[in-house]
């Protein structure tokens, strides 16, 4: 029996995109059928929302309505319009006292808006970030006052060995203050509390569609895809997914991110 869902979501890096960053016409071709079927398809990434909206394009998604879950759950936008139609903010203090610890460890900071990468100093990953999402990283001369302006979000670029054990730290220190995870092995993320890809996909679901979880697929794989897994009633996890997004999942695409494995998953099971 084919599975009937109402909403597909799709995660980018190592899930949609494959690792040259481009999405095949194939997979374009298979979620245009979906749409033709009446099927509303999403994008939920990490990202800032100017950094997915060339997907979004690439999908057909810019010009038909759709939502742009973006900077993992902290924003959602209207997919034709670009109008803001949710947002949550990482609260001030958390933000200051995130990044002052982050400084006393040794790491930099990075924080995003719709066209800059802010960094408290450039190293590797401040590179790696702009080959990732073609956002420009600039050095402010105050950092404290970009995040005084209001963020989503900050990102703790830097290679595990050191990343981890911050991670450790901050998850208990900011456990009942904010969400932190890592959402690849060289970037770790504290966002607001309860803010996520999976909360983000409920409020469209329920409160804008009128849907349940049950209505939704979902496609991740790494750990800022969890909570999006969790949520939905039809989880779909990438074979080149982390072990706990393995687990998590109801269903395992057969084919690798390379290998349009979202595509043949829609094929096999929905199409």
């Amino acid at each position: 029996m084919k599975l009937k869902p109402r909403i597909i979501a799709m995660d980018l890096d190592d899930t949609l995109l494959k690792h040259d960053l481009t999405i095949s016409d194939h997979t374009v071709n298979v979620l245009q059928q979906c749409m033709s079927r009446g099927i509303l398809v999403a994008l939920a990434s990490g990202r800032a929302p100017e950094a997915m909206y060339p997907y979004a394009k690439r999908i057909g998604i810019d010009n038909r309505k759709s939502y742009i879950v973006a900077n993992n759950g902290s924003q959602i936008l209207i997919s034709d319009t670009r109008e803001l139609v949710y947002e949550r903010f990482l609260p001030e203090d958390i933000a200051i006292e995130a990044f002052r610890l982050t400084v006393a460890a040794g790491l930099s900071c990075h924080i995003y808006d719709d066209t800059t990468i802010y960094v408290s100093r450039e190293t590797e990953y401040s590179e790696r970030d702009f080959r990732l999402s073609g956002l420009k990283p600039v050095v402010p001369d105050d950092f404290e006052e970009v995040i005084r302006r209001g963020v989503y979000k900050l990102v703790i670029p830097g290679h595990p060995e050191f990343v981890t054990p911050v991670e450790a730290e901050f998850k208990v220190l900011f456990r009942d203050r904010a969400t932190v995870f890592v959402s690849k092995p060289f970037f770790m993320e504290v966002l607001p509390l309860n803010a996520g890809k999976g909360e983000a996909l409920q409020e469209i679901a329920e409160t804008f569609l009128g849907f349940s979880a049950e209505d939704v697929m979902a496609f991740g794989d790494s750990m800022n895809d969890e909570s999006m897994i969790r949520y939905a009633g039809l989880s779909v996890a990438m074979i080149n997914s982390r072990k706990e997004i393995l687990d998590l999942a109801k269903f395992i695409t057969d084919r690798t991110n390379d290998d349009d494995g979202i595509a043949d998953f829609l094929e096999k099971n929905v199409l």
